[in-house]
């Protein structure tokens, strides 16, 4: 006999990046660090989505649904990180053509 489907369950929410509230000289390592997080959070992100792709092609017990919303959580995630990147920019170069 086949084995019952699994239910579908809801993809994990991407969590907010939030600065604490410090003094001006540690903001500096806070930024460095929320920086960190977020290209760690989408290194580990695409990592998850490999193993899945890689699980469900071996004929694990990955599902197809499951290796989905890996592949598209992994690809929202770099896709933030490339619009955080662009603002970045952006702004840096809008502070660049400022008179002094």
């Amino acid at each position: 006999m086949a084995a019952p489907i699994a239910p579908i369950s809801l993809p994990r929410a991407i969590e907010p990046i939030t600065m604490p509230a410090t003094a001006p000289a540690a903001q500096a390592s806070g930024f460095h660090q929320a920086l960190a997080s977020a290209l760690s959070q989408v290194a580990q992100s695409r990592v998850t989505a490999d193993n899945a792709i890689s699980n469900y092609l071996a004929g694990g017990n990955q599902e197809l649904h499951s290796t989905i919303l890996a592949t598209q959580n992994a690809s929202l995630n770099f896709e933030l990180l490339l619009q955080v990147r662009n603002k970045v920019v952006s702004a840096y170069e809008e502070v660049m053509k400022m008179q002094i």
